[in-house]
């Protein structure tokens, strides 16, 4: 059979609720551009935001598997025998060995599990008054690791890829029409990646960060809007086009805590790539416990935007790459379509049935993943690709914001046209 005569339901989900919106004779091709038309109907709806994990970095940077090996390499490093050595406490080198296997031998690749059983035994101990150097500098190292991972070169050849696939899709995004609302980013993701592409594109965005020499947090600035005077001679606005709005749920490699002039104590600061951290470095490490974490400033304040952006009327959210392994974000989003009946969610992904959200019937919920057969660069051959992984997703799905609807309507009409031809 060939590429055109296969089945978009034997290869595609595209579900709204628990319904597939396949027809039982629809083509491959013609699945593609029936969610390529939904996505573009439902991105221009007035409240549009983004919600971006992992995946859409993974790229660039490691994944959990990966990271895994990494801090394995670390652990077993000659290096750190030689520090362990150095350490005041005098700490044996087989035992941090030790202690580290132990924990990844129950959890052999889940980096989540392996911090989180670390930071458990130090809570514990810290409450029963006493604490373990040896705990405390395998954490410590872990989460240099993590940094050191995070913190790349986004100009390099290593992140090419990721780097143009953020830039375009903020230029898609950016130049929305002026009579909806902009669009809203949020991401778990502690990289520079969507900054390093915005500042290239020359793209206005708000962070929360004030401008300036000393870039302090202040989360009212995320209820700023901005606009430019239309007309000079009268008191006339209108919202600024080339604008988005960016919030970091679990913080930056880019945030430090600072003690200057400031409510909110925490600082942007400017960040030498392949550098080790700083020692007041604020981002949220990937544990079971960042729950806890996240309910203290700035996470609490960037959770209530999210909240609070998930409850304006007539809204879509659209998720890539992320793997609702965070309840602080998932009961954001259970509680808006609790209680916001024009809210629509794209999920990017085959989460069923583990994920609560794609077990349900609501068919304000839309489910989108499979795979496709695309040709190689060179014409040469065919390679497997992922409809629900973000470079897909950017280069086929994600419509230009800023394209004329005539036209739109005119491309329709040829599309039609053209079927009707083909068909006789």
């Amino acid at each position: 059979m060939s590429e055109d005569k296969q089945l978009a339901k034997d290869h595609l989900i595209f579900k709204q609720g628990l319904e597939s919106l396949f027809g039982e004779q629809e083509s491959l091709n013609e699945g593609i551009e029936k969610i390529r038309t939904k996505l573009s109907d439902l991105t221009n709806i007035k409240n549009l935001h983004f919600l971006l994990g992992a995946g859409a970095s993974s790229d660039a940077i490691p994944a959990m598997g990966p990271l895994i090996e990494k801090v394995t390499a670390r652990v077993e490093d000659a290096e750190t025998s030689n520090q362990l050595a150095a350490h005041p406490d005098k700490l044996q080198y087989s035992e941090l060995k030790k202690q580290f296997n132990l924990a990844k031998d129950v959890s052999p690749n889940n980096l989540e599990n392996i911090l989180g059983t670390l930071y458990s035994k130090r809570e514990y101990l810290k409450g029963i008054g006493q604490t373990d150097s040896l705990n405390d500098f395998l954490i410590e190292l872990i989460e240099s690791q993590v940094y050191s991972s995070i913190n790349i070169d986004c100009n390099s050849t290593h992140a090419k890829l990721s780097l143009s696939l953020y830039k375009k899709l903020y230029q898609k995004l950016a130049l929305r029409n002026k009579d909806l609302a902009r669009v809203n980013i949020f991401t778990t993701n502690n990289d520079l990646l969507s900054e390093t592409a915005l500042g290239f594109l020359n793209i206005n965005y708000n962070n929360g960060f004030s401008s300036g020499l000393a870039r302090t947090f202040n989360p009212a600035r995320l209820s700023y809007t901005f606009s430019r005077k239309v007309d000079p001679s009268v008191e006339k606005y209108e919202p600024l086009e080339n604008m988005v709005y960016l919030y970091k749920l679990h913080g930056s490699i880019s945030w430090i805590e600072s003690d200057d002039n400031s409510f909110f104590n925490i600082k942007e600061v400017d960040v030498i790539p392949n550098m080790h951290a700083q020692d007041k470095n604020v981002l949220i490490y990937p544990t079971p416990l960042k729950q806890n974490k996240s309910l203290g400033s700035p996470y609490a304040d960037l959770i209530r935007e999210f909240q609070n952006k998930l409850l304006l009327q007539h809204g879509v959210l659209i998720v890539i790459g992320y793997s609702f392994s965070d309840e602080h974000i998932n009961n954001a989003i259970y509680a808006a379509l609790a209680s916001n009946s024009t809210l629509s969610v794209i999920i990017f992904g085959n989460y069923h049935p583990s994920e609560n959200l794609t077990r349900l019937t609501d068919r304000r919920i839309y489910q989108i993943s499979g795979e496709v057969k695309l040709s190689n660069d060179d014409g040469i051959g065919t390679k497997k690709e992922k409809i629900h992984y973000f470079n897909y997703i950017v280069n086929n799905f994600i419509p230009d914001l800023d394209r004329n609807k005539e036209s739109e309507v005119l491309e329709e009409f040829i599309k039609s046209i053209k079927s009707l031809k083909d068909k006789k």
